[in-house]
């Protein structure tokens, strides 16, 4: 099996399902914290590791021998993508002021890019590519720049509710 069939439940999670669920919050997924400095550096290389990511498994086969390692290594996409729905369901109902704190949110301040993260290792264990593999380590390091920009957003955006929330729950998990 080709590997981008892999992507293709994590795209209708991501948009379709976040679409279906609310529309302004495909627009609010979208939206990046305003960069500053090494930031921006980070930005770039998180968009080029997440095209690489998106177009890399084109290229990829799933070898489905159905060994303890070909389940061990289903289990982690399968577990990324429950993540990914569980995130873009408490995603599409933020609270009165914006903020996304319930659900999954109680847990990691970033379930979406936790989330992500799992999922895309499953998909580079599932194909055997250390190339792809390197693309994710890649993205999830330099998401961190990204993350730590959102953080500094709300912090500007939502104060005080935003710094309880941060005491409450964790970046990542």
């Amino acid at each position: 099996m080709n590997g981008f069939f892999l992507l293709i439940p994590f795209l209708l999670i991501r948009f379709v399902l976040l679409l279906a669920l609310n529309r302004n919050a495909v627009r609010r997924a979208a939206h990046f914290a305003p960069l500053r400095g090494r930031e921006k550096i980070a930005y770039v290389v998180y968009q080029t590791a997440t095209a690489g990511i998106l177009l890399h498994p084109f290229f990829l086969t799933v070898r489905t021998d159905f060994s303890p390692m070909f389940f061990a290594d289903a289990t982690c996409y399968v577990l990324g993508l429950c993540l990914l729905a569980a995130s873009v369901v408490a995603f599409s109902s933020p609270d009165d002021m914006g903020l996304n704190t319930n659900g999954i949110y109680r847990l990691s301040r970033n379930p979406m890019y936790v989330a992500y993260f799992v999922c895309f290792i499953g998909i580079a264990m599932l194909t055997r590519s250390l190339v792809l593999l390197g693309m994710v380590l890649t993205f999830q390091i330099s998401a961190h720049w990204i993350i730590l920009a959102e953080e500094r957003w709300c912090l500007e955006n939502f104060g005080d509710d935003y710094r309880r929330y941060m005491a409450q729950a964790r970046r990542y998990i």
